[in-house]
């Protein structure tokens, strides 16, 4: 245990998902090793992502504008919508180039033991947009753990009553995995590979 400023430092980076006690150490002393200059300069950056950074008010992906780049792009398909987790989801999606629709990021999944029901989730903006538009397709792109598991079967059971197509991303996503840790060719294969959902 250190004292005063460097705990600090240590316990902040620590809050961060993905890092350690360990790695947290490790960044702290690299922090403190730096020039001041560039500890500044991630300062700034920092207070401008929290300042310019929001989320877009149709689909929930991140952005610096009222709607983002891919709600703003008049080529993408409006009749197919991509259900995901996270705005990190939709990035992984599109590395693939197998989807050419929109999206609608959810900002997290349910989860009992967190605290997190449906409530908790962007899925009333979801019904909005679906009676606000002519949707021929939702595709379910949650994780395949076990809260993306109930996420999807939760969505699955509101959306069939619509009378849409609803499918979920199909093989070559491993059980337990993230979205955004999975390849390409893999990601293409789920998409091409989906499954219709009955409930």
């Amino acid at each position: 245990m250190y004292e005063g400023a460097i705990q600090d430092l240590i316990d902040e980076l620590g809050r961060l998902p993905g890092i350690g006690p360990k790695s947290a150490q490790r960044i702290a002393f690299h922090i403190i090793q730096s020039e001041r200059v560039d500890i500044s300069r991630l300062a700034d950056v920092l207070r401008t992502v929290k300042e310019k950074v929001k989320f877009c008010t149709e689909c929930g992906n991140i952005s610096e504008e009222e709607l983002c780049r891919i709600c703003r792009d008049p080529r993408r398909d409006p009749t197919s919508i991509c259900v995901v987790e996270e705005s990190k989801d939709v990035i992984a999606i599109e590395k693939t180039r197998e989807f050419r629709g929109k999206y609608h990021v959810l900002g997290g999944a349910i989860s009992p033991i967190d605290g997190i029901g449906p409530e908790n989730l962007r899925i009333r903006e979801l019904m909005v947009r679906l009676a606000a538009t002519e949707i021929q397709e939702i595709i379910i792109a949650t994780d395949p753990n076990l809260e993306g598991e109930a996420t999807a079967t939760y969505l699955s059971r509101m959306l069939k009553p619509l009378g849409m197509k609803v499918s979920r991303l199909a093989s070559g996503l491993p059980v337990g995995g993230d979205l955004e840790y999975a390849d390409e060719v893999t990601l293409g294969r789920a998409f091409e590979g989906r499954r219709t959902l009955d409930s």
